[in-house]
């Protein structure tokens, strides 16, 4: 039984690796694990958490719900009241959960943006954001060590569970709006109201924004929300590549600034009033500027390796410091539990700022988005075009490659070291790290990187050049390279 926890838990695909008994032994391990000592990894958390309390949310995958039942039962047989979600809610709205019911963890069944035959599970703890590797590891020693013993779950029936009270079914969402209403400005919204199309690819972020801007006045058109585990045959990823409905409704004339999420909506991707898509990079930077200019707000930034290098020329300006880390926001996260964290994220579109739950999240993230609109009062396309003419140019790209064999990901980081070049597209390498993966950092600030996913059998390459032209150079090298390696 393979069963790895990659950068935010485990995934497989549904009734080869993910069945009904993986998932029991792997929620035995997670109950063993969290009953452990030392289960905070020294974190401190006011009020302290429950030891006995844990939350269970899924998304609109096929058999989420089942599967979350099934979780909530073997938490249950090992002592734990479990409060498990009456639907389908978004993975930031359960991490956000987890922290204001004062539980010492969580599981979300989901596959976040991953393609309609995976299933998976996140885990959350108990400062509402995902586990830290260290304690995901501890996860795959009990499930190695229960496994070596022949010890299966603990199991207790689900009705009887209820009757006892260990099983409690609840509403997360209401206590999220209350929090989301304290960090986002709705009168400025109010002032200047938008015409928005969302797009929730099928997701469990359906209705959740459209519901937190009643009031304020916007016309919301929502598109793909209604209940299919197929996702209409994409992967739930708000990526350009899988948003051309969004594009054809804002084209179509159904608003004027596009949203979309992924399928556990902790991811955002957006479009401009032209239905041009306007990427995480660009969000997060967008955000960044108007969070320090606008809202005077002060705090570290924390990127992941993969996420523009126009986050450190706007840092630089605002005098702040920047962390780059792996990919992954359980790395972002582990900054946001330490110290004053201005906006953190990643390329993938998670994102979080200040006074939020160190928790990628693509409904705050859209919300703000629309706030940073509604202040400005002109259209997405021409702050992204300022923006560009402030702090870039920058292009960017990535590719995937599938992979026949998993890669050996120490040996691949040893040769794209030790044959790192001098210089790609007429640039000099000026920098070379791995922070995860092998990244080639040039003198004008484009970089190349490469590194295997986490989650899936892949191989990413991404660029970030000053033109196209060096990004497509950038591209061709790191292709080229990459396929020496698999």
């Amino acid at each position: 039984m393979p069963i790895n926890f990659g950068t935010d838990g485990w995934r497989a695909v549904i009734s080869e690796t993910f069945t009904f008994h993986n998932l029991r032994m792997v929620t035995q391990a997670i109950a063993d694990a969290v009953a452990s000592e030392g289960w905070l990894n020294g974190i401190k958390i006011d009020p302290e958490p429950d030891p006995k309390k844990m939350v269970v949310g899924f998304d609109t995958r096929f058999l989420s719900d089942r599967y979350a039942k099934e979780a909530a039962r073997v938490l249950a047989a090992n002592g734990f009241h479990v409060l498990l979600c009456q639907s389908d809610s978004p993975t930031p709205v359960i991490s956000y959960a987890v922290k204001n019911m004062n539980a010492i963890g969580g599981i979300v069944i989901t596959a976040s943006h991953n393609a309609p035959r995976y299933n998976g599970m996140k885990l959350k703890a108990a400062y509402g954001g995902s586990a830290l590797p260290e304690l995901c590891r501890k996860v795959e020693v009990y499930l190695n060590d229960n496994e070596s013993q022949g010890r299966g779950p603990n199991l207790i029936d689900y009705d009887v569970a209820r009757e006892k009270g260990l099983i409690t079914r609840f509403n997360p969402l209401p206590a999220y709006q209350d929090h989301i209403r304290k960090l986002i400005d709705f009168d400025v919204i109010a002032e200047n109201p938008q015409y928005i199309v969302v797009d929730s690819m099928y997701g469990s972020g359906r209705g959740v924004i459209k519901g937190l801007l009643e009031g304020t006045g916007c016309e919301v058109h929502e598109i793909r929300h209604e209940m299919n585990p197929g996702f209409g045959g994409v992967h739930p990823e708000p990526i350009n590549h899988y948003l051309s409905a969004l594009s054809g409704a804002i084209c179509m004339g159904k608003g004027s600034l596009g949203l979309a999420t992924d399928g556990d909506a902790d991811r955002l991707g957006a479009m401009d009033e032209r239905g041009v898509f306007v990427d995480p990079h660009k969000i997060m930077a967008l955000s960044l500027r108007y969070l320090a200019e606008k809202r005077k707000l002060k705090g570290s930034i924390v990127r992941t390796v993969s996420t523009t290098r126009m986050i450190d020329l706007l840092a630089e300006r605002y005098g702040l410091t920047v962390h780059e880390t792996p990919v992954g926001f359980n790395h972002i996260a582990d900054y946001m539990l330490s110290e004053q964290v201005l906006i953190g994220g990643e390329e993938s579109g998670g994102i979080s700022f200040l006074g939020h739950i160190p928790e990628g999240d693509g409904i705050i993230m859209g919300l703000l988005l629309v706030e940073i609109v509604a202040e400005a009062g002109k259209p997405l396309s021409e702050l992204v075009a300022d923006l560009l003419a402030d702090v870039g140019p920058a292009h960017y790209t990535r590719r995937d490659q599938r992979l026949n064999r998993p890669v050996a990901k120490q040996k691949m980081v040893n040769k794209l070291i030790s044959d790192a070049p001098k210089e790609i597209g007429g640039v000099k390498v000026s920098e070379v790290s791995a922070k995860d993966g092998v990244k080639y950092i040039l003198e004008d600030n484009s970089w190349l990187l490469i590194r295997p996913s986490g989650t899936e059998p892949v191989l990413r390459v991404y660029a970030e050049g000053s033109s196209e032209e060096m990004v497509q150079a950038l591209l061709t090298f790191g292709e080229s390279v990459a396929e020496d390696v698999t």
